[in-house]
């Protein structure tokens, strides 16, 4: 029963550091911003981390390993074009859910070594994710083209994924980053390599992720 309410409490301090984080930039937040968000004291604070940086490990463990799930369930051989935009699509929200490691990553690297190291490895992952997609869609005939250019298609899908939050927050400081456009973006580096069929279906997807038009 003792335990109950510490864990509640140190559950409560990520998900409300996730928030701000994602709202702000990690940079920009504090503890002190976090327990006052929170109502608690920073003591209260410091009993569960002792600083933003086991905090942030905190959140990075739990994204990885959400994220090591999604790419546990993604196993070729795939034979329909439909599986790469359903992991494209967990993918994005899951990138979106944990927005802030994305905002700057180099920046964000170069201050926590153990982010670093793992991050880094989790990149490697999705990438090769994301190859094994696209040559079990190759061998099947989905996807036209050699083997070096599948190659590359697979590492600028993982490219965009990576960079597209922090090319939107460049673009729109303001503004939330667009994840459909996002997922409409890497469609269309695909597209082009799809066999007639694989591509009507994809546009017919693709219209679910299309930006409005606005006129000029």
């Amino acid at each position: 029963m003792d335990r109950k309410p510490k864990r509640r409490t140190r559950e409560r301090i990520l998900t409300t550091a996730l928030a701000c984080f994602n709202r702000q930039g990690e940079p920009g937040v504090t503890t002190s911003a976090i327990a006052a968000e929170m109502e608690i004291s920073q003591g209260n604070l410091y009993y569960h981390f002792h600083n933003k940086e086991e905090i942030v490990n905190a959140l990075f463990g739990e994204f990885e390993q959400e994220m090591a799930h999604l790419l546990d369930t993604i196993t070729p051989p795939l034979n329909e074009a439909e599986d790469i935009w359903f992991f494209l699509h967990l993918m994005f929200e899951l990138i979106w859910k944990y927005r802030f490691f994305y905002y700057d990553i180099s920046t964000l690297m170069s201050g926590n070594h153990k982010v670093e190291l793992r991050f880094s490895a989790l990149l490697r992952r999705k990438e090769q994710t994301a190859a094994a997609i696209c040559h079990s869609l190759w061998r099947s005939g989905l996807l036209q083209g050699d083997e070096t250019q599948v190659t590359a298609l697979a590492a600028n899908i993982a490219l965009v994924g990576t960079f597209w939050i922090s090319y939107q927050r460049a673009l729109h400081p303001r503004a939330d980053a667009d994840i459909a456009l996002g997922v409409f973006q890497v469609m269309q580096l695909v597209a082009p390599r799809l066999r007639a069929d694989a591509r009507a279906d994809l546009d017919a997807i693709a219209t679910h992720y299309q930006p409005a038009t606005t006129a000029s």
